[in-house]
């Protein structure tokens, strides 16, 4: 089983940035392929960047240049840079670990882009 917590989400004026982070529980994280997921209201979830368990990644179109996606296998974390933020970036932000058989969610945390 595995936790996952995510915190840094928050208010920001267009332009802005900021960190999203990702705590997750358990030992056998590096083994895990971890994502950011966000969702706006009235929209389906869209997957924002990836990143594999050997650090290969993956960003949106959207977001690609503006979002950097890491993680830390010692402090079991993955964060989410996010810079030039736009209103369209509002949504419910979700850290997401998977492997075979396996898939976990955070509850989320809320990015709120507006002047």
């Amino acid at each position: 089983q595995v936790q996952l917590v995510e915190s840094g989400g928050g208010f920001v004026q267009p332009g802005g940035s900021l960190r999203l982070s990702c705590a997750a529980s358990g030992s056998i994280f590096s083994t895990f392929a971890m994502s950011w997921y966000r969702q706006a209201p009235g929209k389906q979830r869209e997957l924002v960047a990836a990143i594999t368990a050997r650090g290969s990644t993956n960003y949106a179109d959207s977001v690609k240049g503006r979002f950097t996606i890491s993680r830390d296998n010692t402090k079991n974390t993955v964060n989410l840079q996010m810079n030039s933020l736009k209103p369209e970036d509002t949504a419910v932000y979700y850290c997401n670990a998977a492997r075979p058989k396996m898939d976990y969610w955070g509850k989320g945390t809320l990015v709120t882009v507006s002047s």
